[in-house]
């Protein structure tokens, strides 16, 4: 991560196998208040990472019913172990974050997904890479006109290629 600029965006989804929990005071800066349940040791390491590498939980700032917040099913237990982070600075750019009820990459695992909008600038291009015009409408001046023919009959060793008027 420390290798990647700071300017491209990066977005990381995977099954971190902690609770991150609800509505932890102190950290609102890399996570919303809705998660789910209570923090372990593995979430605080997940928070721990989002803060060191200056990223957020993005499913945990959306208020969704608890069914689109539990990504892991087992045994009558239901928690959310997977989370989707990315840069908090590009956290604006994403306008959901769910889980999609009945898709399961796993069998206990709820797939995670996030809608994000890229707003994708155009590069200027500079100067150098820039063709220059042909301005035609120069060679209606008497003096660029000669200039024109003069410059071509160097270019093409003397011949005379274009009728005097």
């Amino acid at each position: 991560m420390e290798s990647i600029p700071t300017g491209e965006r990066v977005v990381i989804g995977a099954d971190f196998n902690g609770h991150v929990g609800e509505g932890i005071t102190g950290d609102e800066e890399v996570m919303g208040k809705f998660g789910v349940k209570e923090r372990n040791l593995e979430g605080q390491m997940v928070v721990d990472f989002a803060k060191r590498m200056d990223m957020a939980v993005v499913i945990t700032y959306f208020q969704k019913r608890e069914e689109h917040r539990v990504t892991y099913k087992s045994g009558g237990r239901s928690t959310q172990v997977d989370y989707i982070l990315c840069r908090r600075s590009n956290l604006k750019e994403i306008s959901d974050c769910k889980v999609v009820m009945g898709e399961g990459v796993a069998r206990q695992h709820r797939m995670v997904v996030c809608r994000m909008t890229l707003m994708v600038c155009k590069k200027k291009r500079s100067k150098i890479e820039m063709e220059k015009k042909t301005k035609w409408w120069k060679l209606k001046k008497e003096v660029c006109c000669e200039d024109f023919r003069q410059k071509l009959r160097q270019a093409l060793g003397g011949q005379a290629v274009l009728p005097d008027d």
